[in-house]
Parts: C-alpha cells; sequence; structure tokens
C-alpha cells in the first residue's frame, strides 16, 4: 500500500496536468470554412442597442447571432463625463468554457442585458464608450470593436438588477478534492493524524459519534477554505485578473510565485503564518475544548487559518488560479472540495481507526516532491505566453531532465518495485529532456511534440503595420516569388491550431518551400491593423492568402477560420498545379 500509493497519487494529477498543457482547440469550434462570406461582420454578428435609460443606469442588450458568442471577461464600459459614472458594471454570468489562450472563462451566446450604473440626477447627456470581444464557434476571433453610444436627457426611473451567479463543474471539484486528499499525505500532514484525532475525538474512535466529531471538524474547515476561495473569486473579477494576465508584467510575477511554493514543497524553506498572527492562535486552538462538536467545529476554524507549511504553498497557487478566474462561487465550492478532501482521511480515521491509513514513511516527500514538480510546471505554462518559443520548450526540457535526475537518485536506493518504477520514470522523463533540447536548439515550441522543430522550411517574417505589410508584398512581386499571408492573433485560439497542426507537418513544410512566409500580428487590434483587415474584407483571424508570382491573389484559395492539414495541402497542391 505504501509502495502503491505515490503511484496511484501521481496517476490521478496526470489528467489535471494533462489537460492544463493540452492546447487542443475544442471540438464545438469546428470544423474548416474557406471563404469571409461564410461570417457575418462583427456589428451584424452582435448587435447593440440601448433598452432603457434612467438617471440611476443604463440598459444595454447585445444579441449574439447563432453560432457566435462574446467574452465576458473582454467587456470594459467608460462613461464621459466620467463624474457621472455610478460604479463598476456588474455583469450577468454567462456560460463556461476553456478557452486555450485565457484558460476558464464565460462566454455568452444569444441575448445578454446589462445594466450599467449612474449618477446623473440632472439628466445630463452622456457619451458610453462599450468595448467588446466575440468569436465564431466555427473558429474566427473578431478584434476587439467599441461602439459610442450618444445618450440625451434620460427619462423615468427604472427597473430590476438582475442576480448573479458562479459558474463550476463537477469536474473542476473531483479535482481539488483529489488535490486536498494528496495534501493530506504529506509528511508533516499525515502524522498529525493520530495527535489531531486525540485532541478531536478524545479517544471516541469509531460509531456515530466519531463520525459526528470528525465532521463538526471538516465542514467547519472546509467552509473557511470556501469563504477565503468566494473572496478570491470577488478580488479577481474587480481587477479583470484573468484579462491582466495576459500581460507579461502580471504573468512573469505570477510565474514566480509558483517557482517560491514549489521551493516550499521541496523543503528550502518553510511558509508560516507571521508570528503576531500565528501565536494567538495557536493559544485559543489550545484553549478550544475537543470531545465536543462545538469544540470541534472550533478546531476546524483554527486549522484553516493555521495550514501547515506543507499545505500553504499549493494552496497559495490555487488562491492565485482562483483570483485569475474572476469566480466567486466556483473559487468557494473549488476550496471547499479541497477541504473537504484534507478532511476525509479524518473522517475515516475517526469511523474505522487507524488500521484503514497508512503509515507514514519515505513515500510521503514522493507526494511532497510530485505536488512541488507540478507548480513548476505551471510556472513554465504560465511563462509560455511572454517569452520565445524554443526557450520555452528549453524549460521544459530542464524540469523534465531535473526531475528524471531525481528519481534516478531515489531508485538507486529502493528495492523491489519501486525501484524498477522509480528507474522507469526516470528514463521516460530524461528520454523527453533529450528531445525538447534537441527540438529548442531547432527551433521548436510545442512540448507536446519537441522533436519537431520551427514551423517551416522557410523563414517566417511577423510584420504588424500597413507599411511594412505593402513592402513585404512589393518585394516577393518583384523577385516573382509566391507569397504566404497569415492573419495572426495572441488572442485567435485557432490561429494556435493552425500554426501547429498544420504549418507544423511536414508535409505542409515541404510544400512551403520557395514561398516567402508572412505574419501579421494583430494582437494589438490598432486602427490602421483594422483597416488593412477592411482592405483585404477580412473580419479577423484566423486567416491564410495565397498570392502567385505576379503579386495577385488567388481569392479562391483564401481559407478564413480553421483548416486541416489535409485540405490546405490540396489549396496548395492546386496553387502549384498552375
Amino acid at each position: 500500500m505504501r509502495r502503491l500509493l505515490p503511484l496511484l497519487l501521481l496517476l490521478l494529477a496526470l489528467p489535471a496536468a494533462a489537460g492544463l498543457f493540452d492546447k487542443r482547440p475544442n471540438p464545438e469550434l469546428g470544423g474548416q470554412l474557406n471563404n469571409s462570406a461564410d461570417f457575418l461582420p462583427v456589428r451584424e454578428a452582435f448587435r447593440l442597442s440601448l433598452v432603457q435609460s434612467t438617471p440611476q443606469s443604463l440598459k444595454l442588450r447585445f444579441v449574439a447571432a447563432e453560432g457566435y458568442y462574446l467574452y465576458r471577461h473582454r467587456f470594459q464600459f467608460r462613461v464621459e463625463p466620467t463624474d457621472l459614472a455610478g460604479g463598476a458594471v456588474q455583469l450577468p454570468p454567462g456560460e463556461a468554457k476553456h478557452d486555450q489562450y485565457f484558460g476558464d472563462v464565460e462566454v455568452y451566446h444569444g441575448v445578454l442585458d446589462i445594466d450599467v450604473p449612474l449618477n446623473n440626477p440632472y439628466n445630463l447627456p452622456i457619451n458610453l464608450q462599450v468595448t467588446y470581444q466575440g468569436c465564431a464557434d466555427k473558429g474566427l476571433c473578431y478584434p476587439p470593436e467599441t461602439e459610442r453610444l450618444d445618450i440625451g436627457a434620460p427619462p423615468s426611473p427604472a427597473g430590476p438588477s438582475s442576480t448573479e451567479e458562479g459558474t463550476w463543474t463537477w469536474h473542476a471539484l473531483a479535482l481539488f478534492f483529489l488535490a486536498g486528499l494528496g495534501l493530506t499525505f504529506t509528511p508533516c500532514v499525515l502524522p498529525m493524524l493520530p495527535i489531531l484525532s486525540g485532541v478531536v475525538l478524545r479517544g471516541q474512535v469509531g460509531g456515530l459519534r466519531g463520525l459526528s466529531l470528525s465532521l463538526a471538524y471538516v465542514l467547519p474547515m472546509a467552509a473557511c477554505f470556501a469563504l477565503l476561495g468566494a473572496l478570491m473569486g470577488v478580488f479577481g473579477a474587480e481587477l479583470n485578473l484573468q484579462a491582466r494576465l495576459q500581460s507579461p508584467w502580471v504573468l512573469v510575477p505570477f510565474a514566480a510565485f509558483f517557482v517560491v511554493f514549489a521551493l516550499a514543497m521541496f523543503g528550502v524553506f518553510e511558509l508560516r503564518l507571521p508570528r503576531l498572527i500565528s501565536e494567538p492562535l495557536d493559544r485559543l486552538a489550545g484553549n478550544a475544548r475537543g470531545g465536543s462538536l462545538w469544540g470541534a467545529a472550533l478546531l476546524g476554524v483554527l486549522s484553516s487559518l493555521l495550514v501547515s507549511p506543507c499545505v500553504s504553498a499549493p494552496l497559495a497557487g490555487a488562491l492565485l488560479y482562483i483570483g485569475a478566474s474572476g469566480d466567486a462561487l466556483g473559487g468557494g465550492l473549488k476550496l471547499f472540495a479541497l477541504g473537504l478532501g484534507m478532511g476525509a482521511p479524518l473522517v475515516l480515521f475517526a469511523t474505522g481507526g487507524g488500521a484503514l491509513l497508512p503509515k507514514s514513511g519515505n513515500w510521503l516527500l514522493t507526494v511532497r516532491n510530485t505536488f512541488g514538480v507540478l507548480l513548476l510546471a505551471v510556472a513554465v505554462w504560465l511563462l509560455e505566453r511572454v517569452l520565445p518559443g524554443p526557450l520555452a520548450l528549453a524549460l521544459w526540457a530542464t524540469l523534465a531532465a531535473g526531475s528524471g535526475y531525481f528519481l534516478a537518485r531515489r531508485g538507486r536506493l529502493r528495492l523491489g518495485l519501486g525501484r524498477h518504477v522509480s528507474l522507469l520514470a526516470a528514463a521516460l522523463l530524461l528520454s523527453y529532456a533529450v528531445s525538447a533540447a534537441v527540438g529548442a536548439v531547432r527551433g521548436g515550441s510545442d512540448p507536446l511534440r519537441p522533436w519537431s522543430g520551427a514551423l517551416a522550411t522557410g523563414e517566417w517574417v511577423t510584420l504588424d503595420s500597413a507599411s511594412e505589410l505593402d513592402s513585404a508584398l512589393a518585394r516577393a512581386k518583384a523577385a516573382g516569388q509566391p507569397l504566404l499571408l497569415d492573419w495572426y492573433a495572441d488572442w485567435c485560439i485557432s490561429c494556435k491550431v493552425i500554426e501547429r497542426e498544420v504549418f507544423g507537418t511536414e508535409q505542409i513544410k515541404a510544400q512551403l518551400t520557395g514561398y516567402r512566409l508572412i505574419r501579421f500580428d494583430i494582437t494589438a487590434s490598432t486602427a490602421e491593423q483594422r483597416a488593412v483587415l477592411d482592405r483585404y474584407k477580412l473580419f479577423g483571424p484566423p486567416a491564410v492568402l495565397l498570392f502567385d508570382e505576379k503579386g495577385d491573389e488567388r481569392s479562391d484559395l483564401r481559407v478564413v477560420g480553421e483548416i486541416d492539414a489535409a485540405a490546405f495541402s490540396a489549396r496548395l497542391q492546386k496553387a502549384a498545379d498552375r
């Protein structure tokens, strides 16, 4: 049991890690679309209207066309004059969606009503600027759009506000419960269970009394975690952390935090509350009377505040994650599940006795170190968004090499099955590290396919201005060279799919030999970039345009939206046949 439990915990953690690093698009994105006529202009896809105007608020209505959705966290509102604004806009809850760039987000399909608070008792004219961003289910992302509404003297008072509910999934709650369960099996928590049960149960192990006392301890502890998670969700929503997480100024410090948490899990130092706070709480916990339901509940509340060093690092990481999600209800439920997972062994011990729990041993250090490696993996995952692809891949290689070296050292000290499992895992990790290192040297960036090297045999040139694009087209025409123009943005999920699963394949690389490869980056979505989109009658990325040796676009081969490698290969073959 002691040897198999670390392996079981690692297997439970792998699906979560795989979901974290898998950048495959959502199936709902649909198949390929090959011309702009398949999509609506942005203001037809998302129609904005003013429903009601009062001195206290403006009621706006967005109607998203069928097959289109808006991002909740991309909304911005600005009232001019600014002194007539009545406070922050409270958006209604949306539908949960896992976005490969923004992470876990909320989106709106269909009709969306929004109340914008005002402080306009004298009915002064105002101007409202509304910024929003949306996508099509079939793979097109529109740039951020801003509309201005000029509003005259508002009429009479107005109606009710909407209530707000968080979003969550059973899958996420199960993962947090398993994480809490795993945190219990760390070297500074599991040995405390018999001591803790002695204080809470006062020897009343087994039976209904043991069950009720353990639940009286665990439920308040989990409720305190839930409160902390809800507060972090509110805090994150107020700061719009989810959108701000796209900035290097936020991503790099967050990654540094996770590195610090990982070092704490490795035992480099201990995370503890300041003595000014911890000592009074310790005295209060010592004076709490065990053996009663109220005493057990008080100890549960205090335990949630006096988390051990083994728990505080992953807990802090979970709080950062919840703060970035901006979901108060979801954050509360996830941390409640985490607290239930941490308390489950105590309930098991109270009802069935210590015989049902595994004994302490060296395997506890394996569990603790596994959490440390996962925290480092989160740090690298965050840095992927701001570092060059080959450098990020080199970080994955370093993490795999370090983990493999550690397992190899530990494996040599073990006997029996544990030795073979450790050495096999070390060999796999070291093999991946070598593959990732070679891929990084070749210019690769995909940690799921590190050996693939750079995206294409030709040299990609990234541009972001109209003058640079015009110059590139003119040079290709003068040289009599065909040109491929890829429209890209960091916030475009499908662009990343095409980059990896189309341009990254060997077949497409071979067919692109001889092409001048241009990538036009419209991440900033400036007025100039939007004008270039209009010039080519495009609504947004992704799009791929092919120009022949004379500089003329092959409009019949234009790609708008997602496309797979086989279909794009057929277009390149058609261009070559001509």
